[in-house]
């Protein structure tokens, strides 16, 4: 049931998985070029596949904000009256607002994709104005779906630093493991920034084994945990397949 077109699959055998997602949710889910950046699609029955984002939002029916995983996290956003909905492909990088800047590829920590998506999301929803007065975040409903867990995404002591420079608290969220490294709790990371945006009504992945890619190989896709072994099927590819996360409007 891959559902990614980018990692070496058989192209009718993706085709066949993303019609038999569309027929499931009775909707058409609209598949972005994901490259771990902020950018914010705003969807309608026209929007391509394949359109460059990590984040897209839907105020009509008949389109699903959907999001490819294979470790990192999605998260999905609504509002309580229903009326619009959205979903955010966050990485690590996505999720710290880290970009490469320059010739020399230097680096810049920036508004992350919760963040994006989320002022997106009010502006969609509210007015600026009238956002003064009533604020949209509690009326949010966020959902974090499976992505790595803390006990196996470890990362450098520069992952660390990155989160730490733009989000304070971070460093509760890193675990010192072997050889100068440690293990982050990306689910953990990005609940933290939602509440700093004000968003408390969160559900899902709670940062618990259920929710980890890795260490659920009956369940999940895992690139971290399956690149090193060639796919089957016999086209030599590293890799792994992709999930997607959807949220539509009825």
């Amino acid at each position: 049931m891959n559902l990614g077109d980018h990692v070496g699959d058989v192209a009718s055998l993706v085709t066949a998985n993303r019609a038999a997602l569309q027929a499931v949710i009775n909707c058409r889910p609209v598949f972005l070029k994901q490259v771990h950046g902020v950018r914010v699609e705003h969807l309608n029955m026209t929007t391509a596949n394949g359109t460059e984002a990590d984040a897209c939002i839907s105020t009509v029916p008949g389109v699903a904000s959907t999001v490819m995983v294979a470790d990192c996290l999605p998260v999905l956003l609504t509002n309580m009256d229903g009326t619009a909905v959205a979903a955010a492909h966050a990485g690590w990088r996505g999720l710290a607002g880290l970009t490469e800047q320059g010739q020399h590829g230097e680096k810049s920590v920036n508004t992350g994709v919760l963040e994006t998506v989320f002022s997106a999301f009010q502006a969609t929803n509210r007015p600026p104005a009238q956002a003064i007065l009533a604020p949209l975040a509690p009326e949010i409903i966020a959902w974090l779906g499976p992505c790595i867990g803390p006990t196996a995404f470890e990362v450098g002591a520069e992952v660390k630093a990155v989160f730490e420079a733009g989000q304070p608290g971070a460093n509760q969220f890193f675990k010192e493991a072997a050889s100068g490294k440690y293990l982050a709790d990306l689910a953990g990371l990005a609940r933290a920034r939602l509440q700093t945006l004000g968003i408390t009504k969160i559900y899902g992945n709670d940062s618990s084994a259920a929710w980890c890619t890795v260490g659920n190989p009956s369940r999940f896709f895992s690139h971290r945990r399956d690149a090193g072994a060639v796919a089957t099927g016999g086209n030599g590819f590293n890799t792994t397949g992709r999930m997607a996360a959807c949220i539509w409007l009825g």
